[in-house]
């Protein structure tokens, strides 16, 4: 899929590798500096894709939150804030969420076919929900993304849809920040779950950057020919 958008995987995870606590309060894991880079790395790309989980879980919005840097993209004709999308098996979102609500910008809801009515009873008046097929692969998704224009999709979470789009093989970026502490709880969600990935022993990844942003530390993994710094 030579024309398929670049894909930029972007996670925060303490040192042993928990995206978060198994309570019901969102972990905080990065700090104030990282925030900011995320912001302007988001900035720079045409979509923001999650999960539906940590739509549900984590309730965000998903906006470039600098108005220098929105003043930038419209500037350059964009829309203030990248186009944002999701991820369901089940159609279950709430239209109330920020994800939904949160800026005039589009949002996409990809989900199985077998879901597509539900969905959009539940969404559809607050995004555009695209029947991804049986199941929703994320080869489908961005094929669709690059119809719709989208040329760079980061993508925040959760560990499934990383999971997915790591073992599909359609990364070509990885921003990793690791906080300095530990979770402890093998209840609470980790970076990635088993899979068969394409990096390995014998093919490690490429590292770009290693960087410490106050107390975090961010490591940026080429994770294919497409990445070049």
């Amino acid at each position: 899929m030579t024309s398929r958008p670049y894909v930029l995987l972007s996670c925060a995870m303490s040192i042993d590798g928990y995206i978060d606590d198994a309570t019901t309060e969102r972990l905080l894991l990065s700090n104030d500096d990282d925030l900011d880079r995320v912001d302007a790395t988001r900035a720079g790309c045409d979509a923001i894709m999650v999960g539906a989980a940590t739509v549900r879980r984590d309730d965000p919005r998903l906006l470039v939150r600098s108005e220098r840097r929105r003043a930038d993209r419209v500037a350059r004709g964009l829309a203030p804030s990248p186009v944002k999308v999701t991820v369901t098996g089940s159609g279950d979102l709430d239209p109330a969420a920020r994800f939904f609500t949160a800026g005039d910008g589009t949002k996409l809801v990809y989900c199985p076919s077998g879901v597509v009515d539900k969905a959009r009873e539940q969404v559809g008046a607050v995004a555009t929900v695209v029947d991804a097929g049986e199941p929703v692969t994320p080869e489908a998704v961005v094929a669709d993304l690059a119809g719709r224009g989208v040329s760079r999709l980061m993508v925040e979470g959760g560990g499934s849809v990383h999971c997915q789009f790591l073992t599909a093989g359609l990364a070509d970026e990885l921003h990793l920040v690791v906080a300095p502490f530990f979770v402890g709880d093998r209840r609470a969600p980790r970076f990635v779950g088993d899979g068969r990935f394409p990096w390995h022993p014998g093919r490690r990844a490429r590292v770009v950057e290693v960087r410490q942003i106050g107390d975090v530390v961010l490591t940026r993994y080429a994770l294919s020919d497409r990445c070049l710094a």
